[in-house]
């Protein structure tokens, strides 16, 4: 049987803000995905971040014994 890979999820989140992030963590850990890691995207001359990508991966079935 072929293994079956990983499944990656990357999520754009803007505006950030508290709620956008919180919803997106939640939403898509309730989905089965583990949170990896945030990156935000920022514009020249603002501290502010315009946006942020989130990823998320979800492990594949694993064959019993395996």
């Amino acid at each position: 049987m072929t293994p079956v890979p990983d499944t990656f999820k990357v999520v754009e989140v803007s505006p950030v803000g508290e709620e956008t992030l919180e919803r997106a963590l939640n939403d898509w850990t309730r989905e089965g995905f583990t949170f990896q890691s945030i990156h935000f995207v920022s514009r020249e001359g603002s501290h502010r971040p315009a946006l942020a990508y989130v990823f998320f991966v979800r492990a594949a079935p694993r064959e019993p014994g395996g």
